[in-house]
Formats: structure tokens, sequence, C-alpha cells
């Protein structure tokens, strides 16, 4: 009965989220309603032509069209998550790991690989949402840390690109663990004088944001990405009031100060090598 719903409550009017391409031949806008073929939307690197929303897209298509000519070389690809604490839920976690590498056709929520961007080496590393939601446990962590590595080691610039549901709680303390070892091992970059970008998509929340994903040295969001560390209805509930419109979104964290520049997918590769360019000069 609409007299006692209000027409604005802050996040409560939010569109529908939708991080993953729905599948058949036509693809409906979430944004707009309108319809596109599926070919022409995966040409436009699964952004809407009309609308510019930014549907979720897994690890490789990041990697194919960053690198120069979507050639790269992947890395740690023999690690995979086990069910040390034997955690028991409605679902236990080894049938939902082995369910998630089933349905993705890979080990675990994040991949590393290095390879050329414009006049750089790059070491490269991307979450991948449709696995557990992107979660953070043991294998992941050690799949970034890996690649920061990486780059410290070979001395070459870095790139991570988040988007996450948090640390994984199937896991316990081993999931906490990761964000003390990846921000360890990206104080070593900084020693080294390397640059990190840090690319943030919808979403990029808890214990990913609250470690490397907000350590880069240029932070870089995909236009209205969630981001933030407890999600808004959490917040909304304990401060007991509507938050601002657009709040935790990539426009209103740019206005804040909290991320660099919100960059279209479409022109996100010539940012990263313009700033590398930019950023390695004097090496």
């Amino acid at each position: 009965m609409p007299w006692f719903k209000r027409k604005k409550a802050g996040i409560l009017t939010t569109r529908k989220e939708q991080n993953e391409v729905p599948e058949g031949q036509w693809v409906k806008c979430p944004k707009t309603g309108e319809i596109i073929n599926r070919r022409e939307l995966e040409d436009n690197l699964l952004v809407f032509p009309s609308s510019g929303y930014h549907f979720g897209m897994s690890s490789g298509r990041y990697f194919n069209f960053l690198f120069n000519d979507g050639e790269y070389e992947l890395h740690d690809t023999d690690l995979m998550s086990v069910d040390r604490l034997d955690f028991e839920d409605r679902k236990p976690y080894d049938q939902r790991l082995k369910k998630a590498r089933e349905k993705t056709g890979q080990n675990d929520a994040a991949r590393s690989a290095t390879g050329e961007m414009g006049s750089h080496e790059v070491s490269m590393a991307c979450m991948d949402f449709s696995f557990i939601g992107g979660s953070m446990g043991s294998v992941v962590g050690e799949t970034i840390a890996r690649a920061i590595k990486r780059a410290y080691t070979r001395e070459i610039p870095l790139v991570i690109i988040s988007q996450s549901g948090g640390a994984r709680m199937m896991e316990g303390a081993l999931s906490l663990m990761q964000m003390a070892k990846t921000s360890a091992h990206l104080a070593r970059l900084d020693d080294a004088g390397l640059p990190y970008i840090s690319v943030l998509t919808h979403p990029t929340t808890g214990g990913v944001t609250a470690s490397f994903s907000m350590l880069g040295d240029i932070h870089i969001a995909e236009p209205e990405a969630l981001i933030g560390f407890a999600g808004p209805r959490v917040i909304r509930e304990t401060i007991g009031s509507d938050l601002p419109e657009g709040f935790q979104r990539s426009e209103f964290l740019l206005k804040q100060g909290f991320v660099d520049m919100v960059v279209d997918r479409r022109r996100l590769r010539q940012r990263i090598i313009h700033l590398f360019d930019l950023l390695m000069d004097d090496r």
C-alpha cells in the first residue's frame, strides 16, 4: 500500500544489482530496459552502448583486452582451496568449491598473469565475482601476493582488478590473514618505488576493500561500482538514518576523494598505459 512507503529513502531506491550478463541471445539493460544483441554487448566490453551500464566481467576478459593483442602468461594455476576448517553450513564448503569450479572453469576467485601493456611489462591480478562472490580465501590471497611479489622481483608495475564481496567466511581467520599478507607485500613494492594501480569494479567490499584494494598509488573505479567496507544496508541500520543518494558509488566516492578517477571500461586500457608512461618514465 503506497501511503506508508517513502518515494525516496536512500539505499531503498537503488536499482536491482546484477553483476553478470544474463543468459540468452538478447540482453536487457537493468538501467533503462533497452534490449541489445549479446554479440554487440560483448564487442563493447560488456558495457551497454546507450546507457553505459557496466555488466560484470571475468578475469579472462579483462586480461584479453588489457594486455597487448590479448597475449599474456598465466601464473599460479595449480593453487586450489581446501576445506581445512571442515566448515559445515547448509552446503558443505568442499561442495561449494566443486560447484564453483565446474561453473567457472577456474580453481578460485582470482587469477594472475604477466604481459605487456603498451611498452610496459605488467604484473596483473584479477578477481572473479562469479566464483563464490569473489570472496577472498587463502588461495585468492596467495595468488594476489605472488602477483605483487612478481612485480617487485621483476621491477615491473602492478595492476589489481577487484570485484569481491569480502573475506571468505568458510575459511575463518585464514581468510582474514590474507589482508595482512597482501598488504605486507605491497609495502615491499612501495619500497621498490614501483607503481600500483588498483581498479575497483562492481562490487568491491569487505576485507578486500580494507586491504589491497585501497592501498594503490592510483585508484580507478568503473562507473556506478559499489565500493565500501560494510554494505549500505548494514550502515543504514547501524546509524539509523537514510544514506545520501549514490552513497558508496564510484561517482560519490570520487567527490569525497576516496578514488582518484572514474573511467569507462572502454577507455581503461589507454588510461592505465598513459599512467604507466608517466610513472615509469624515470626508470
